[in-house]
């Protein structure tokens, strides 16, 4: 039997989102466009802790998949509006893919769930990793449009430079992607940007709380990088599996 790691980062980081919501009573800067009701706030954190716990066990992964995804796709939808307004803005697009990455790796966890080698399992799961790859499209495009900002987040002991790191992810983006899309290499470009990902938790979003404890933006980071962590993750898996197929 397979150990499916990905779905259990997937999980958690649905677990810390449903946790943050909880504590902070209000949604992170990806999920701002949400009404701060207290009745909305309430729903969306129990989508998230529950539906985090569900993907976690095998008899009720796939619901919790699907609600997940709703979830995140509902969360991707409210910046339609605002690239509407300023579609100049990459910020705007890169927040819908961020979010829309999120709801790829949902995807891919329901067909990877799904029993049997159906139909329905492996359209979901078509969609959820092409759905990806074209979300990896768009962390390269944010990274290279912001990559002064993207170099203040890479800590300045780290050797070479900050600039250094920023360009070099960068292109790491831009290779994952077109192998991911092609079918080029894709397995090993899978497995070195869940690596990267993973760097990026380690590196910049761990540290982030104990720098500033008190912003919202700290915690729900580790729980937004996580869950791109989990859904990369899940795309290896299951091109893994597709390949011993």
């Amino acid at each position: 039997m397979r150990m499916e790691l990905g779905r259990y980062v997937y999980g958690a980081a649905a677990i810390g989102f449903g946790v943050i919501t909880l504590v902070w009573r209000e949604f992170s800067i990806w999920q701002q466009n949400v009404p701060h009701v207290a009745m909305v706030v309430y729903l969306v954190a129990a989508v998230e802790i529950l539906g985090g716990l569900a993907i976690l066990w095998k008899k009720t992964a796939r619901a919790g998949a699907v609600a997940l995804a709703c979830l995140y796709l509902f969360f991707a939808l409210t910046w339609v509006p605002r690239i509407a307004m300023q579609p100049g803005v990459y910020d705007r697009w890169g927040n819908f893919f961020e979010q829309f990455s999120i709801v790829s790796g949902a995807l891919i966890a329901y067909g990877m769930l799904e029993a049997g080698d159906s139909e329905r399992a492996g359209g979901a799961a078509r969609i959820g990793y092409y759905g990806f790859g074209i979300c990896v499209i768009s962390f390269t495009l944010e990274q290279a449009f912001y990559l002064e900002g993207t170099a203040s987040f890479v800590p300045k002991w780290i050797p070479p430079g900050q600039m250094f790191w920023a360009v070099g992810t960068t292109l790491a983006f831009a290779g994952a992607a077109i192998a991911l899309l092609s079918g080029r290499v894709a397995q090993l470009a899978a497995r070195l940007l869940t690596a990267m990902i993973a760097g990026f938790g380690l590196l910049v979003w761990l540290p982030a709380p104990f720098r500033t404890p008190q912003q919202i933006t700290s915690w729900a980071g580790n729980a937004q990088n996580t869950a791109i962590l989990g859904a990369a993750w899940l795309a290896a898996e299951w091109l893994a599996g597709r390949n011993r197929n």
